[in-house]
């Protein structure tokens, strides 16, 4: 077992939960298509740490207090978000071109910030370049306990909050009819996904603080279709990735450490996009090669059916292969009772698509569906009393005709 030290324990700890509460606010940020919100809210946070180390050194205390630069990151993000929300509603600006301004503009400002306070002594040896990619190598044990508990407790609030924030995530109008306010849902969503912003800076840094909000909630999407588990899983991926990327970055001092956290989620997200077992790359070829293999036999046992050579090469290896025919082309009895079956199954959809009343029925025809998967044993057995009645008619009409032919 790797023994990384106890600070650095408890950093990884908090790192895992942060990335706890991230993954599973952003599943719900996510769900709302908010997700490019947190963007403008972590480049928002710049100033905000800039002006509150400032205002500590004038004060005569210490610059670098943690709990001081988050509050003035706290602040400065708020004021962020009010803008956007005051753009959109006063505006014509949509809320991408909004959160494009905001975001560029408090960052250019917060750059120009810390440029002077690298002017000042006390400046120079401030470190709050950390807080654009994030660091862990000067990290106190009392800043461990803060990024830890403030995790928790964004966690604690958006489990609180879990009901409502999915209401209006999927259908704000039924939310209201269930007497919640979507605007106010709204914002409680924008300050969560602002504590953990917030509590984020020191470990990832808030130009990649981000990407913990949205890669371990995409990468969640790719394993269930249900929210709750979405979120569940988000919340599982992304404190793996915190810990997990906190431990490299404590092993590896010179290696920064929010983006080892973000590329530790970008392989977890990966993984899901490759291997989830029915959103995944790999699970799509796999369905493209079953759909191609139905549509094959289907082909060359309708073909055999209607007493046809089956000449094509990947329909003929799949017939032999499952021992419908020989090598000579000639169907096996196997082959015949098959080919039979589906000739079958295809005359009983031509008959259910001719009738109007079973067009709901018959809306379930793609050529490749047993129609018996579709239909109750009654209902096979109705419309085979209807194909037999159609042949009856077709042969008494048959008859009538030879017989006007000879008596003429």
């Amino acid at each position: 077992m790797i023994d990384i030290g106890y600070n650095a324990t408890l950093v990884a700890i908090g790192a895992g939960l942060l990335g706890v509460a991230a993954g599973v606010i952003g599943a719900f940020l996510y769900f709302r298509k908010r997700s490019l919100m947190s963007d403008a809210i972590s480049h928002a946070t710049l100033p905000g740490v800039a002006i509150a180390f400032l205002v500590m050194v004038a004060l005569g205390g210490e610059g670098r207090n943690l709990v001081g630069l988050l509050t003035g990151a706290a602040l400065s993000s708020l004021a962020g978000l009010w803008l956007v929300h005051w753009i959109n509603r006063n505006t014509r600006l949509g809320e991408d071109a909004a959160i494009g301004a905001i975001l560029s503009v408090f960052f250019g400002f917060g750059i120009v910030l810390l440029t002077v306070i690298q002017t000042i002594g006390a400046g120079r040896q401030a470190g709050l370049e950390s807080f654009l990619l994030g660091s862990t190598a000067g990290m106190l044990r009392a800043d461990a306990y803060v990024i830890a508990v403030g995790g928790a407790l964004a966690l604690i609030a958006c489990l609180i909050l879990r009901r409502p924030m999915t209401l209006v995530s999927f259908d704000a109008e039924y939310a209201a009819t269930q007497g919640l306010r979507p605007g106010r849902v709204d914002m409680a969503m924008m300050t969560l996904a602002l504590a953990v912003t917030v509590i984020g800076l020191k470990v990832v840094g808030l130009i990649l603080i981000v990407a913990l909000l949205i890669l371990p909630a995409v990468a969640a999407r790719f394993w269930s279709d249900r929210s709750e588990v979405v979120a569940l899983l988000a919340g599982v991926i992304g404190g793996v990735s915190g810990a997990v990327g906190a431990v490299i970055s404590s092993l590896a001092p010179g290696l920064p450490t929010g983006p080892i956290i973000v590329l530790v989620a970008a392989a977890l997200f990966t993984v899901s996009l490759i291997l989830a077992p029915t959103r995944g790359v790999l699970a799509g070829v796999i369905a493209q090669l079953r759909f191609r293999h139905r549509v094959h036999m289907r082909q060359g046992l309708l073909a055999l059916a209607h007493g046809h050579r089956v000449h094509e090469g990947y329909t003929l290896r799949l017939l032999r292969r499952a021992g419908l025919i020989r090598a000579d082309g000639v169907a096996t009895s196997e082959g015949q009772r098959e080919a039979a079956l589906a000739a079958q199954d295809e005359r009983r959809w031509t008959v259910l698509r001719g009738r109007p009343e079973a067009a709901t029925l018959a809306a379930h025809y793609d050529g490749l569906t047993p129609i018996d998967t579709v239909l109750t044993s009654d209902q096979l057995t109705e419309l085979d009393r209807l194909m037999k009645q159609g042949s009856d008619h077709g042969h008494a009409t048959i008859r009538r005709a030879e017989r006007g032919r000879s008596d003429g």
